[in-house]
């Protein structure tokens, strides 16, 4: 069985991201590692310990990790991301606080633990900004070579960021640290916009969540009908939201879902272009790539499997 960490800044893909490692029978998820983003650490931990109890997956750790970007010293939401995922992250839907605490590990040395003791069998799935994986790799460079997968839901390589035109969220939020991940000569999957934005779900999936009549149905479609109505106001062309995060997931299960372009990528930390995901034109011409970088994505059937795994999940069944 597939050992995953998600390390997350759980707004509304998030959870959805949570519920698909949940619903999946390849997979234990050994931990998730808090982070900043949609939300702040302290709200993020809080959405992790009471979904994962709402799941009826309260087995399932949770670690602080940092709580501002590697250059900054403090972290504030910005007004954006409260827009589109709600004051407290899952959309504003009130869900009960969990009786546990999060874990007294942080997030950094639970992630080069994991490394020594799992090697191979560990993926590690990030779907905020990367400060913790570059902190853990900053602290212990060798955990580059043993953790087999490394996943992320961030950047934008052939289409258009979304804070800026050359600049996506999770990259924008701590540069430094995701350039240190893509140049530290792990071997990263890249899961950016240029296929997560054609992923789209729309009121008909979300629908047969609340026809299950359970509480993990109800919240499920009460918090992405909430995402939806938001894109619906940021991208009325799209026609969805889009599942960002889950995606990562996906690829992490089923590496087939996507077809990936290998390159070495780097990301520019400084003005005008700071935050955005490129080639590296000094390693153009090195054999070795490091990245793969999603360009294609197989819409039917990763759709497909994201609902019935989710919807068994919230039915009870997983």
């Amino acid at each position: 069985m597939q050992k995953i960490i998600l390390d997350l800044d759980t707004g509304i893909d998030d959870t959805l991201a949570i519920a698909y490692a949940l619903g999946s029978p390849e997979v234990e998820l050994i931990g998730i590692t808090a982070t900043y983003g949609n939300v702040t650490l302290e709200q993020g931990m809080r959405n992790d310990l009471a979904i994962t109890d709402l799941f009826g997956h309260s087995q399932v750790p949770v670690y602080p990790g940092l709580s501002h970007a590697s250059t900054k010293d403090s972290f504030t939401v910005l007004s954006g991301s409260a827009f589109i995922h709600g004051k407290n992250g899952i959309g504003d839907v009130e869900i009960p606080d969990s009786a546990r605490n999060a874990e007294s590990e942080n997030a950094v040395d639970f992630i080069i633990d994991a490394a020594h003791r799992y090697g191979e069998e560990l993926t590690y799935v990030a779907t905020g900004p990367l400060t913790n994986i570059a902190a853990a790799i900053a602290k212990e460079p060798d955990i580059k070579n043993e953790i087999g997968k490394f996943v992320i839901m961030g950047g934008a390589l052939t289409v258009s960021g979304n804070v800026a035109p050359w600049r996506e969220a999770n990259i924008s939020q701590d540069p430094e640290a995701a350039n240190a991940l893509f140049t530290s000569g792990a071997q990263v999957t890249m899961v950016g916009l240029d296929v997560t934005l054609q992923t789209l779900l729309t009121t008909k999936e979300t629908q047969q969540w609340r026809d299950l009549h359970t509480a993990a149905g109800d919240f499920l479609s009460d918090m992405t009908d909430y995402y939806i109505r938001a894109y619906a106001k940021t991208s009325p062309k799209l026609g969805g939201c889009g599942l960002h995060d889950p995606l990562a997931v996906g690829v992490a299960i089923d590496p087939t879902l996507v077809k990936t372009l290998p390159i070495n990528l780097k990301v520019d930390t400084e003005d005008p272009t700071r935050g955005r995901t490129i080639g590296d034109k000094d390693k153009l011409n090195d054999p070795h790539k490091t990245t793969q970088v999603a360009i294609g994505i197989d819409v039917n059937r990763f759709l497909s499997e994201f609902m019935s795994r989710i919807s068994a999940l919230a039915e009870g069944k997983r």
